[in-house]
């Protein structure tokens, strides 16, 4: 698992990075789901790597694009790519949370590498409400952290991480500045940073 404090440290680029050093070795690695955000170093990173498709589900007048399980368990790479752990999946899908579909995929024998940020932790999530007034619906039992072979923290000084917002590296400019504002201040940065380093 790639663990950080925030989006945007950096958590995607590292387990695409690590898929490729995983391919150079000769493991059979495919993305599984990669969440791109829009951000064009990441979207390169997916470039030479095998996808599986997305499973779609209409809601709302849109279309949610979610992991398709299925599709994983009939392809069985030795390693597959699963973005963001604590995602809530859409209404329809074999579990309700992404979490519970890497359960599944591990239990097949199959190796997973993942993303999660410490406020999704089911132990952390009240306090991280509480000390940044932000309220953490997405969350996942401690006990898939634990599971882990390896916890790899990404990180990156706070300054860092503003000034990705600043010029757009996160998200698009108008709602970079209300995060900046909001959930990415200085002293909810700090605060989730010394959790995740703890």
């Amino acid at each position: 698992i790639f663990f950080g404090y925030a989006a945007g440290v950096g958590k995607t680029y590292a387990m695409l990075t690590a898929a490729h050093a995983a391919k150079r070795q000769g493991i059979d690695v495919v993305a599984g789901y990669v969440e791109p955000h829009m951000r064009p170093q990441t979207t390169e990173l997916l470039e030479g790597l095998e996808r599986l498709p997305v499973r779609e589900y209409p809601h709302n007048h849109i279309t949610l694009r979610e992991f398709d399980l299925e599709a994983a368990l009939q392809r069985n790479p030795r390693l597959i790519l699963v973005d963001e752990l604590a995602h809530t999946n859409a209404d329809g899908s074999a579990h309700a949370k992404r979490y519970s579909d890497v359960l599944e995929i591990l239990e097949q024998g199959i190796n997973v590498i993942s993303t999660i940020n410490v406020q999704h932790l089911e132990s952390v999530a009240a306090r991280v409400e509480e000390a940044t007034g932000i309220a953490v619906r997405e969350r996942i039992p401690d006990g898939v952290l634990r599971r882990a072979d390896q916890v790899v923290n990404v990180d990156v000084t706070k300054e860092e991480l503003r000034e990705r917002l600043r010029q757009g590296k996160i998200y698009a400019p108008e709602q970079a500045e209300r995060a900046l504002s909001a959930f990415f201040t200085y002293e909810n940065l700090s605060f989730l940073r010394e959790l995740c380093l703890r």
